[in-house]
């Protein structure tokens, strides 16, 4: 799956879930919490039992969409995550947690993690002090990330610092100063990926 930029609400009611956890996808979810399409109301035609290949698949394309990234990125993520120690699922969710853009997006800076990317890519975002365009730049427990000055009156980076989602215990954020320091390494339970890790791992292993 690419990195998606059409209807964000077609997707998630594919899955049958809200993966961006904001009030206009909650509504259309509870008013369509159907699949899309001609046949997304017809239970009769969507009933049967996916296939293990069909839900490995699935869990691998959620987890591509949640983190807005490519299929050749997702392998990337896996490999990587392959060749550390303990287990290969978590480490490959503290990896994704780890990007600039997620990040960013953690701290509520961005309503979502495409517009996220877009703070990142026209080099609104600081690390440490020194600016970063990079959305897949990877943190380290310890770094200060924050919105560079002049974008911190924007009004869509104020809408989404007043409307923040997320408070994680890894993620220490100060609105005042629209910055945010990654204290640690996220545990699997805290990081807040509503995946079945495991089941991308059987995906690629598949493929190894």
């Amino acid at each position: 799956m690419a990195s998606y930029h059409g209807p964000k609400a077609r997707v998630q009611r594919r899955f049958g879930e809200v993966l961006v956890p904001r009030p206009k996808y909650q509504r259309i979810m509870e008013k369509r919490g159907y699949p899309p399409g001609d046949h997304g109301k017809d239970k009769t035609f969507r009933s049967g039992r996916r296939s293990d290949y069909g839900l490995q698949l699935n869990e691998k394309q959620k987890l591509a969409y949640i983190y807005n990234i490519r299929e050749s990125q997702m392998r990337r993520y896996f490999m990587r995550a392959r060749r550390q120690s303990g287990n290969t699922g978590e480490n490959m969710l503290r990896l994704l947690e780890r990007r600039l853009d997620n990040l960013v997006y953690r701290a509520g800076f961005a309503a979502t993690i495409w517009a996220a990317r877009q703070l990142v890519k026209h080099g609104h975002v600081n690390v440490d002090g020194a600016r970063v365009d990079l959305p897949s730049f990877q943190a380290n427990p310890g770094m200060v990330i924050s919105v560079a000055e002049r974008m911190r009156k924007n009004v869509h980076v104020v809408e989404s610092m007043e409307s923040q989602v997320y408070n994680l215990s890894y993620l220490s954020v100060d609105k005042a100063s629209a910055s945010a320091t990654f204290t640690a390494l996220p545990e699997r339970a805290e990081i807040p990926t509503p995946v079945t890790e495991q089941l991308v791992v059987e995906f690629y292993n598949r493929l190894a």
